[in-house]
């Protein structure tokens, strides 16, 4: 294995000018974790409470848990196998045709470059909770210039910064936790409530089934940004050790962190709570998280909440820049992007696709202050549902890895690290996602008949469908046969 290893690294040092392998295995869990637990958890877990209720809200978050578990069992195995910068997008070039390696990665290029921009909005909303008279777009600026900063030095000062970022929201989630369940039990905030809230209503389960799936698709979007650990595997030390360690660590983590969290809310405050429908980011003050610290008698609870939401949005800032610039940089190697896109500093960043994401991210954040902000929104729904087409892609690239390793007489015994439950796992993570899919546009067609709604809810499905048509038009490419899709290891990954 280690010459194995020696080889990889050379491939990516020398021959490809280039990116540096300086992320270590605690950078790897802490990226994973730091880009799936965000605002979803800290302001939107309220919402999806009011809607599913205690019981609703823990079954949604359990089921996607579970696909994402299937997910990242898919991803570790080609990650640890082949641990290159441009991930999923490279996967899909090799094992299920150019065209569709194409599409997924400007897919997954165009979420994080929007996402960036959602993230400088929101940046600007969090720092009015203390600074309301300073323009938001100053705050959006500095921000900006520091993330960039951050990806500029190094893979390293980009994974200890996301290190120390996700840090700070796993300690207040402990904080939280320990809090939470001593106020349970009396020990804290007087009275315990016990089961009384699960059987306020409707709860536990408010709305039925309808209930369970419109949390499902919020909790989707809470998942995602786990898939991160792929993107950073062709920077790690040692992927062979620490892209498996990741996998193992963090979905046990982040499924705690969740579940536990919405037990806890889901136990303290009744799904009737007003306040549990007031998701907006710019708001704090009614965070459940924040309700649960004020009664807990934390002072300036809705301070340090503030601090905490604003820390997660730079983490999802930081990790946009750094995802969308390597998957640009590795699509330039492949010939989907301009060649001038390959080029690294002396540190082995990508500079000129850092600088292409920097601006794109900023060039959309600036559409959200001209006119009513209308071409935002637009853009923001179309990179809605590129996470879930790429997690779709990941699965699918995993069931054509397979179908690869049997036809060139290869045993999936000897992989490095090797998914458990294949292939049941892929399938029912590609069922899963498609039903999420389906379901976007659920109450624009059966509730109010919204029909802008609607197209809105789709636009991302086809923007992809749309860039994997022109591409093999314009190509010509077709599927890659199993038979000789390319399985090395090295000289030519990214």
């Amino acid at each position: 294995m280690a010459s194995n290893r020696n080889a990889l690294d050379v491939s990516v040092r020398s021959e490809h000018n280039s990116l540096r392998r300086g992320l270590r295995s605690r950078h790897l869990t802490m990226i994973s974790i730091g880009g799936a637990i965000g605002t979803g958890l800290f302001v939107a877990s309220g919402e999806t409470i009011s809607t599913a209720g205690p019981g609703g809200a823990l079954v949604a978050y359990a089921l996607i848990g579970i696909m994402v578990f299937m997910l990242m069992q898919s991803l570790g195995e080609m990650a640890t196998y082949l641990p290159v910068a441009g991930s999923f997008g490279e996967y899909g070039t090799r094992f299920v045709s150019p065209s569709f390696g194409f599409a997924i990665g400007w897919n997954y290029w165009f979420n994080w470059a929007i996402t960036v921009a959602a993230e400088l909005s929101a940046s600007a909303l969090v720092m009015k909770y203390w600074f309301p008279h300073t323009p938001g777009w100053i705050w959006s600026a500095v921000f900006l210039t520091l993330l960039v900063t951050l990806n500029a030095l190094s893979a390293r000062a980009y994974g200890e910064s996301e290190f120390w970022f996700s840090t700070i929201k796993v300690v207040v989630i402990v904080v939280f936790l320990v809090l939470g369940v001593l106020m349970i039990f009396g020990v804290l905030g007087g009275r315990s409530p016990g089961l009384e809230n699960w059987r306020t209503g409707e709860a536990p389960f408010v709305g039925g089934g309808m209930g369970i799936l419109a949390v499902f698709m919020v909790a989707g979007f809470s998942f995602q940004g786990t898939e991160l650990v792929g993107v950073a595997a062709g920077e790690a030390e040692d992927p062979e050790k620490s892209v498996p360690h990741a996998i193992k660590t963090i979905f046990w983590r982040i499924l705690l962190f969740y579940i536990g969290a919405i037990g806890v809310i889901g136990l303290l405050i009744p799904y009737t709570d007003p306040n549990l429908l007031k998701t907006g980011i710019s708001d704090v003050s009614v965070s459940p998280f924040t309700l649960v610290f004020d009664r807990a008698g934390i002072a300036a609870a809705a301070a340090v909440m503030n601090a905490v939401i604003l820390t997660s949005v730079l983490s999802a800032g930081n990790s946009g820049l750094y995802a969308s610039t390597r998957m640009l940089y590795s699509m330039a190697w492949n010939r989907q992007a301009p060649a001038f896109l390959r080029r690294t500093s002396s540190h082995g960043v990508p500079i000129p696709a850092l600088v292409v994401t920097t601006l794109v991210g900023a060039a959309c954040f600036m559409s959200s202050l001209v006119g009513d902000g209308n071409a935002y929104v637009w853009l923001v729904n179309a990179s809605g549902l590129a996470g879930f087409i790429t997690w779709m892609g990941v699965a699918w690239c995993h069931l054509r890895f397979r179908r690869a390793l049997a036809a060139q007489g290869r045993d999936a015994h000897q992989l490095p690290f090797r998914a458990k439950w294949f292939p049941l796992g892929p399938i029912l993570a590609l069922v899963m996602c498609s039903v999420v899919i389906l379901g976007q546009g659920a109450d624009a067609l059966f509730g109010d008949h919204n029909f802008r709604a609607l197209i809105s809810s789709y636009i991302g499905l086809p923007l992809f469908l749309g860039l994997w048509w022109v591409h093999k038009w314009r190509t010509g490419s077709g599927a890659v046969d199993p038979a000789v899709a390319d399985l090395t290891r090295h000289g030519g990954d990214a």
